[in-house]
């Protein structure tokens, strides 16, 4: 069983970020749930578009990012497109960084 909380895990993935937006994946709202089992953590997430070039970079981030994570041995990322992102799933700290109203 892995030593790591949630809260940990979502608090460890707030260092990856999206390259074209500079901002983190958890406040964007790209990261849907994250769950834990045995050592393994499971990631639901999405990106701003199907086609995000910057696919690869940001899972590569996710999976490392964790990994650094004690009790932690290995990521499974279920890369999602329902729902779909949106400026509404960002973080009030994120919309006010972009300037989005509501």
């Amino acid at each position: 069983m892995s030593s790591a909380p949630r809260d940990d895990l979502l608090e460890a993935l707030k260092d990856v970020f999206d390259p074209e937006l500079g901002y983190n994946i958890v406040d964007l709202g790209l990261v849907y749930g994250v769950d834990i089992d045995g050592s393994t953590a499971k990631v639901t997430m999405t990106l701003t578009t199907p086609g995000c070039p910057a696919s690869d970079v940001i899972q590569g981030g996710v999976e490392q990012r964790l990994l650094d994570v004690a009790g932690i041995g290995r990521v499974d990322i279920d890369l999602v497109w329902e729902p779909a992102w949106g400026p509404h799933a960002m973080s009030p700290q994120a919309k006010q960084h972009f300037g989005v109203q509501g």
